[in-house]
Order: structure tokens, then sequence, then C-alpha cells
């Protein structure tokens, strides 16, 4: 189970991220547009996923817009955005934005996602969203990269991840 904090106060994760050089747990994430997003739909493309509990705290927020302007000069690479926010309050969000270089993606249903990949938070009061992740898988859908970012409220290693790719 991941060690996490909240601004310095212990949460719990149900699990581990998955393991890199295994291959990516499959998903089914609801698009803005309400349509369902498969890992499979994304064969042959790298993909960054970037978790995180909601667009709408200011991490978040700069996580995805960061990925947004990296995404930009990425080869054969899409950047998904997945949390458990409404799919209409992240078109909202990517619109008034005008972030156009990520695909936001939606787990707010069942969580389905964030128990497959081990990210849900269990207790304290962001309890049943997801903590923040970075996960890339490459093009045959093997995970090449992950982090945990320890402290929910600091920002992933951008770097480290575009590196890995």
């Amino acid at each position: 189970m991941a060690k996490l904090t909240l601004k310095g106060n212990p949460i719990k994760a149900i699990g581990n991220l998955p393991k890199v050089g295994k291959k990516a747990p499959k998903f089914s994430l609801i698009k803005s547009d309400l349509s369902k997003a498969r890992l499979k739909d994304f064969k042959g493309s790298k993909l960054i996923l970037n978790i995180f509990p909601s667009l709408d705290t200011g991490t978040c927020a700069a996580s995805v817009r960061r990925f947004n302007k990296e995404a930009s000069e990425l080869e054969n690479t899409k950047v998904l955005c997945i949390s458990r926010d409404l799919p209409f309050a992240q078109a909202r969000f990517c619109g008034a934005e005008g972030l156009e270089n990520v695909i936001t993606l939606s787990d707010f249903a069942k969580g389905k996602f964030g128990k497959a990949y081990g990210i849900t938070i269990e207790d304290g009061p962001l309890a049943n969203l997801h903590s923040r992740a970075i996960v890339i898988i490459n093009e045959e859908g093997v995970i090449t990269y992950t982090e945990q970012v320890s402290e929910i409220v600091d920002e992933p290693n951008y770097e480290a991840a575009l590196k890995a790719l």
C-alpha cells in the first residue's frame, strides 16, 4: 500500500501502482461526450496517464495545463487526464482553459480504474477519489514508468515522466 499524505496528514490508498514492465491493466473510462474510452482504443500510441483527485484543485489543474503544453510537442503520444470528476466538469475546465492537447477521462461511475491501478484513496477527506500518480504506457501496452506522488498537494515529476517516453 502506498504511503500518502494530504498536507502532511497520512492517508491510505487501496494498493500500489502496477509494476513497470507489466502489461497495463485494461480500463474503460468516460469521455466528455459520454462515450467510452478503453485502453485498447489507444493501441499503437504512447500514453501518459496523468491521474489526480479533481480538476477543481490548484495542483491538479496545474498538471493538466503542464501536460497540455508538453503534449503539443510529443510524437505518437496521448495524454490522458484521469479523475473521478464528472465528464461535464472536465469538459468545462478544458474549454475554459483552451486545453486541446489532452484527453480528459472520468472514472466517476464505479471507480473501477482507481481500483485496477491501486490509486483509490481509502480514508480522509479525499476518500474514494484517486491519488496523484503518473503512469507511462508504451505502444505495446506495457508500463514503462510510474510515479506515485506521496504528498497529494505536490506536482508530479514532469521531467522524469517525459524522459521515460
